[in-house]
């Protein structure tokens, strides 16, 4: 997410949140969940749409604090920590549908976990690459995959908050980019 400064200007240029690999694994988790609650969870289910909210969330303010980068540090800041936010209860609701149901969850280094893990490490992954094993397995293991792909986002949220924080201690916030800009004009005007 480069955070140039436009051509002569103040705003830089704002974030292209697709390119992220934290939204791209987004978009993988929301369309997992879609499913997933579809083929598990009865309509009626209040869960349903806690985790489809949830997983929509952890996308949609990934995408909306990178349009805010333009004009607002902060709001940024604090749009891409909610979408973490989101994304840890929704690892929670997979957490709880695999222990109140008494299924195993995989450990860190179990075999199935890894396999996950190297299948998201290709940068260019998308849905296409999960969906056999999201509408063919059990419940189980279709949570499981969720489980480790919330840990790659959330991972990479971790990485692009600090990231931003350490970006707005370098170059300020807007009204200190807006000072700097004009007093730099006002130096090039003066004889």
């Amino acid at each position: 997410m480069a955070r140039e400064e436009s051509a002569g200007g103040f705003l830089p240029a704002h974030g292209n949140y697709q390119g992220l690999k934290s939204y791209q694994k987004a978009e993988i988790i929301y369309d997992l969940t879609y499913r997933f609650c579809s083929r598990f969870l009865s309509k009626g289910d209040r869960t349903v749409d806690q985790m489809v909210q949830a997983a929509r969330s952890g996308k949609q303010n990934i995408a909306e604090g990178g349009k805010a980068s333009k004009t607002s540090t902060e709001t940024e800041l604090k749009l891409t920590n909610v979408a973490r936010a989101s994304l840890e209860e929704l690892l929670i609701d997979y957490q709880d549908f695999l222990r109140t149901r008494q299924l195993s969850l995989w450990s860190k280094d179990s075999k199935e976990a890894r396999f996950v893990r190297k299948l998201g490490a290709n940068p260019a992954s998308t849905y296409a690459d999960y969906r056999e094993f999201v509408e063919t397995r059990p419940p189980m293991v279709v949570a499981n995959i969720a489980i480790c792909l919330i840990h790659q986002a959330n991972f990479l949220l971790d990485r692009l908050i600090s990231r931003l924080e350490q970006d707005f201690v370098k170059e300020g916030g807007l009204r200190e980019r807006m000072t700097r800009a004009r007093r730099a004009y006002r130096e090039r005007r003066e004889p």
